[in-house]
């Protein structure tokens, strides 16, 4: 007699078949800013896909990530807070001799045990020599960039945006250059992988198709996956500068190219989710979109202050969305405390699959998406890390960012500026000024107090500003390659 296994989320009710467990898909984005789209507030964009997404699903409004690539795609893939798993002050670059931890699990590695395919389309950013691959992290499948879109020759676009006159072909010597990778013009043409394999040079014609590339595998997977338990990573390069919005749609929009780009992803989105409700999967999987990090510059953070960078609310609070039907309940919004860090935790729970031995640092925030958390916060504190330092922490609606903290991008979001005393902790209440304009540090001193012992008892862990002991070794190669395209001369 065939033995089921069962899983269940008595929060939600859920009793999970180990022969009908759900499908997981993670759709990131990368540099959207808060209000890029319909459903945080966009008047400039046109994104009906996920204003139907949202409609459907729950919008999570105080999802955080990281101020940066490599760190919050490590905290994705691991549970954990980047600084734990890839310690390091900033992003990775092409032939770096580090990388994420290689012994942090990432979600592909929890969930292939418990019987999924996976698949990762897209960016990648935690490492391109080999052992840092997609394919050696539990990844059955790999088609992307391994880095930004920016990471390239300038001569073939990777410096400037659609319609810019590109610069004279010029190749620097490697100084200033380190073990975190290839910098500036010292950088070989941009490669798209095939598992470990490159396939082609992305030059400009490459860059306007990466969206429309990305989204006909995405589907081709979960066409392929159909009768099968799969998780799928689709990270796209989308909307990082160089900004290059598909042939299709450049121009469409009444709003330059990066609305044009902005409006590609969200017609990527719809693919997918009409891909799942033709193939009869849109009840059996849920989907998460969301960005990697806060909008630059050209992005729009209103109401949040600041830009990515920085630990600003504009730099981390991310536009985020759940999609289940049936199951997360249609038109609803979650205010909890979350991020990247539950986004491994969570799908282990909703598919019966063991979590990493090691400490992680998210935690299963399906109540919350299910609307069943009962008043319980998924974090009562959450700390902003911008590389190696802990530039602020938030527990519940208080969010004290620390005097030494840096102000990259710090324009932006509010109308306001905050009003400070100079070379002093400054204290926001989120709840009633999402937008950092107004320090009440000075009405609310035990308030301070308290958060400055939470943020002081860190230092037994990851540390406040070099590595604590609870930060993990960095993976790394000897005499890293860089990645190079077979028709480069």
């Amino acid at each position: 007699m065939r033995t089921l296994l069962f899983a269940f989320s008595l929060s939600c009710g859920i009793a999970i078949l180990a022969a009908e467990k759900p499908n997981f898909i993670v759709i990131n984005i990368d540099d959207m800013g808060y209000a890029d789209i319909g459903p945080f507030g966009s008047k400039l964009n046109r994104t009906p896909h996920l204003d139907r997404m949202a409609k459907e699903g729950c919008k999570l409004t105080s999802y955080y990530a990281a101020p940066s690539c490599s760190p919050s795609r490590a905290a994705l893939m691991t549970g954990c807070y980047p600084k734990r798993v890839l310690p390091i002050p900033g992003v990775l670059f092409p032939a770096a001799a580090v990388g994420l931890n290689l012994k942090s699990p990432t979600i592909a590695e929890v969930l292939k045990p418990a019987g999924y395919t996976t698949g990762c389309i897209g960016k990648w950013h935690l490492g391109d020599q080999p052992p840092f691959l997609p394919t050696r992290r539990g990844f059955d499948y790999y088609l992307g960039i391994p880095y930004s879109n920016d990471m390239g020759l300038a001569s073939e676009g990777s410096k400037s945006s659609l319609g810019d006159k590109l610069p004279e072909p010029r190749l620097t010597n490697l100084t200033g250059n380190d073990e975190a990778g290839l910098r500036g013009m010292s950088q070989p043409p941009l490669p798209l992988l095939e598992n470990e394999k490159v396939i082609a040079r992305v030059k400009q014609d490459e860059q306007q198709g990466i969206v429309e590339r990305y989204t006909t595998a995405a589907v081709k997977f979960i066409k392929a996956n159909r009768n099968k338990s799969f998780f799928l990573y689709l990270p796209h390069n989308a909307v990082h500068f160089p900004i290059y919005p598909g042939k299709k749609w450049a121009g469409k929009s009444p709003n330059g190219i990066y609305s044009d780009w902005v409006e590609e992803v969200d017609w990527s989105v719809g693919q997918v989710l009409d891909t799942l409700r033709e193939l009869k999967l849109d009840k059996k999987t849920l989907v998460i979109f969301t960005s990697d990090n806060g909008g630059t510059q050209r992005a729009v953070n209103a109401p949040l202050r600041g830009f990515k960078g920085s630990t600003w609310e504009g730099g981390m609070r991310e536009p985020t969305i759940a999609w289940w039907p049936g199951k997360v309940p249609a038109g609803t919004t979650c205010d909890a405390i979350t991020g990247m860090i539950d986004i491994l935790p969570t799908l282990a729970a909703l598919a019966g699959a063991k979590l990493p031995n090691s400490k992680i640092d998210g935690v299963n925030i399906w109540p919350h998406l299910c609307g069943k958390a009962d008043g319980k916060p998924a974090h009562e504190t959450f700390y902003y890390y911008r590389g190696l330092k802990l530039e602020a922490i938030r527990h519940g609606p208080w969010k004290l960012r620390f005097a030494s903290a840096a102000d990259p991008a710090a324009k932006g979001g509010g109308k306001k500026r905050p009003k400070a005393q100079p070379n002093s902790d400054q204290l926001y209440n989120l709840a009633t000024d999402i937008g950092e304009t107004t320090d009440v540090a000075a009405a609310n001193p035990e308030i301070v107090k308290k958060l400055q012992a939470i943020a002081t008892a860190m230092e037994n862990d990851l540390g406040t500003k070099d590595t604590g002991p609870g930060c993990r070794e960095l993976g790394r190669v000897t005499n890293p390659q860089p990645l190079i395209p077979h028709d480069h001369k």
